[in-house]
């Protein structure tokens, strides 16, 4: 068995991979807290978070795959097992139970913010040692930005 090789000097896959590892822990706890808010949230705007709280998933999920991808791409493992997301997660965590639909938004925002805080830190990371993983952080965070656009201009 081989071994993928990477393109990237070994001091700059190791940035790199620190970079994704992170983004990989933050869009799949996302894509967790998103449903988890999904299935809970209560109150007279219900109906239309319940809706985009699964594009937030949905959006969260296809970056995750991306990222982990490009990991594999540059020879580095992606590690996207519950026990590493529960142990390395920096994202805020909901309340359990039913959340009232101005809590969801609140806290929607407040882990979107703080993601797309971290993953402005991983371009700025990745802007010598690996454009190319720099551009899949640029594009990723841009949509993270939408999201919370769209869920903070429910406050």
């Amino acid at each position: 068995m081989s071994a993928i090789t990477s393109p990237l000097k070994p001091e700059d896959k190791k940035v790199v991979a620190v970079a994704l590892q992170g983004a990989l822990v933050d869009l799949l706890d996302l894509s967790l807290l998103g449903k988890q808010a999904h299935w809970n949230v209560i109150g007279h705007n219900f109906r239309s978070l319940h809706l985009q709280l699964d594009k937030i998933v949905s959006a969260a999920r296809k970056h995750a795959d991306t990222v982990a991808e490009r990991a594999v791409a540059i020879g580095s493992n992606p590690d996207g097992r519950a026990s590493t997301l529960a142990s390395t997660t920096e994202v805020p965590q909901l309340e359990t139970g039913y959340i009232n639909d101005g809590k969801v938004v609140a806290a929607m925002t407040d882990i979107l913010g703080s993601i797309i805080r971290r993953m402005r830190e991983r371009i700025t990371a990745t802007d010598e040692p690996d454009p190319v993983t720099q551009d899949i952080l640029i594009e990723i965070t841009q949509d993270l930005e939408k999201h919370h656009w769209m869920i903070e201009a429910q406050r």
